[in-house]
């Protein structure tokens, strides 16, 4: 995979995780998150930073996932046979 897809990818994730935190964390408190009932002791910065860091992973990981199938697919019967392209 290139640099630039690459780029192409972690920049369109960074600004969709950074609104999707912004509206996750304006519904969400995070001073109530819970684990199974257990209240996980974050500070707000540190819940506010996995937060981030997590959507940021899972944009990602779609983006990465997009750029594969778009890049991977390649149809052998679209493509012109070697003859072809000699004459």
């Amino acid at each position: 995979m290139t640099v630039r897809i690459l780029l192409a990818v972690l920049w369109p994730a960074f600004l969709v995780a950074g609104l999707a935190e912004g509206l996750l964390f304006s519904m969400f408190n995070p001073d109530d998150i819970q684990v199974f009932g257990v209240d996980v002791g974050l500070s707000r910065m540190a819940a506010y930073t996995i937060g981030f860091f997590m959507l940021w992973a899972m944009c990602t990981m779609s983006g990465l996932l997009t750029a594969y199938v778009i890049t991977g697919l390649r149809d052998p019967l679209m493509e012109p046979a070697q003859d072809d392209l000699r004459r």
